[in-house]
Parts: C-alpha cells; sequence; structure tokens
C-alpha cells in the first residue's frame, strides 16, 4: 500500500467515525420532570448523547446558574426567573422563546372528588377542616406565587393563609396529597396527570393569575453541538406530544 493510499484509508475510517458523544445539562423546573425525562430518553436514544438534568424550583435553580452552576440550558416555570439570569448576561442571545404553557388547579388526594366551581364563593376553609392546603413556596416558586396570586384576587387567601403548608417546589407540594399528608393542594394541571393517587377538584379561571409560561433559553456555559440540539429538539412536534400528553400547553 502507498503512503497516499494508506493515508487515505485512515482518513476514510476516521470520517467514518459517529461524532463522540457529548453531555447536555439542563436546569429544569420540577413540574417538568415526567415529561421531560420522556423527552431526554427519546433525544438520547436518537443522538447517544447523554442529557442530566437538574429537577427544582425555578427560583432555586435561577439562582444557582447566576451564582456560577454550569448548566447549558434553563427552562423555568415562570417569566420572571428567566428575566433575572437574561439580566446577568447569561442568556446566549436570540435563544430564548416562550416554549409551554400550563394550568393551575386545585387537586385533592384519591380519585373521586366531587368537582367544585372555584369563584369568590368556594368555602375552601370549609373544605380544608382543620387540616392543611398543600403549595409550593409563595414567596418564591411560580406555583406557590400564582396559587397565592388565584386565591388572592378570588378573595380566599385570607381564610385558607394560615392553614398553607409550603413546599420547596411544586412536585414537593404534590407528594403531600398524593401520600394523604395534606387533603387538598394547589399545582399545575401537568402535575395532576403525573399522579395517579389525586384528582382534580376544579380549575382556577385564566384571568385569576398571570399567565403561566414557561421560557427556555441557552446559557453563555453551553459549548456543545448538542446543547444547541437538545434546545431545537425541545420544540419539535415528538416533543411536543410528550409535553401535549402530559398537560402541558405548547407554545413553540
Amino acid at each position: 500500500m502507498t503512503r497516499r493510499l494508506a493515508i487515505a484509508t485512515a482518513l476514510a475510517g476516521f470520517l467514518a467515525q459517529p461524532a463522540a458523544a457529548e453531555e447536555v445539562v439542563v436546569f429544569a423546573a420540577a413540574s417538568l420532570k415526567t415529561a421531560l425525562d420522556q423527552v431526554v430518553a427519546d433525544f438520547e436514544a436518537a443522538t447517544g448523547h447523554e442529557v442530566t438534568v437538574s429537577y427544582a424550583g425555578s427560583n432555586q435553580l435561577a439562582k444557582q446558574i447566576m451564582a456560577g452552576a454550569p448548566a447549558d440550558i434553563f427552562i423555568s416555570a415562570a417569566v420572571n426567573w428567566m428575566d433575572e439570569v437574561e439580566k446577568e448576561g447569561l442568556v446566549v442571545a436570540g435563544t430564548r422563546a416562550d416554549l409551554l404553557g400550563n394550568q393551575l388547579v386545585l387537586i385533592a388526594h384519591g380519585t373521586e372528588a366531587p368537582d367544585v366551581e372555584i369563584g369568590p364563593g368556594l368555602d375552601l376553609a370549609g373544605m380544608l377542616g382543620d387540616e392543611k392546603l398543600s403549595m409550593a413556596m409563595v414567596a418564591s416558586v411560580p406555583a406557590g406565587q400564582y396559587g397565592k396570586e388565584a386565591l388572592e384576587s378570588l378573595g380566599l387567601w385570607p381564610s385558607v393563609e394560615g392553614a398553607v403548608a409550603q413546599s420547596e417546589n411544586v412536585r414537593a407540594a404534590l407528594a403531600l396529597v398524593s401520600t394523604g399528608e395534606a387533603p387538598f393542594g394547589i399545582v399545575y394541571s401537568s402535575d395532576a396527570v403525573a399522579d395517579d393517587n389525586v384528582s382534580v377538584v376544579g380549575r382556577f379561571p385564566e384571568d385569576s393569575h398571570e399567565p403561566i409560561v414557561y421560557p427556555v433559553a441557552l446559557l453563555t456555559e453551553a459549548a456543545d453541538a448538542a446543547d444547541r440540539a437538545f434546545l431545537e429538539a425541545l420544540s419539535q412536534e415528538a416533543a411536543g406530544a410528550r409535553f401535549s400528553a402530559q398537560g402541558f400547553l405548547v407554545l413553540k
């Protein structure tokens, strides 16, 4: 074999090798877990890349990113926390988009809770009795903030404020109702879909709180082509079907 042929053969072999697997690190709101885990599995199977997702309250994730935590993509459950990250110059220009929407619901433990109309006349305090209303932290976690805003707009907050059991994220609030530790809770529609041990009692009027929007963005920490590939995959039809099946509203 001539030297030229040997070089050509070696080059052809190199080009035939699949691209090295890369890792994508995603910081995502806890409410996304069920659907996003499915999207991640689909992406990994199709590309060979590895996706690591850190789930928590959007407030916690935003603060971690601003403190220097290594993340490639951020999916927040509220616009304000993405705004904070963007103000710090940590979002790649032109990559931010509104990915998903959601609805706020009142849930109960078990599968046969009666439907109620959620409005100013709802005797939520009477429904609770001496027990607790499970919510995410009302001062900082988006689901808790939306929930408090809705209760205040309906005039229900003063009567239940003292009965609220606050959790660090919405999935933790869901778990309290799922296990029966709290009879009722306020979570997203997608959370109720993800848990067979709870049922939806009613849906909060959309005009009782700010629109629930999940913005997504590539972060300046991102360095691999896989990061952009996963960002694009989130808005593709297959991912949209996964999100829709779990109760999310697909916006992008």
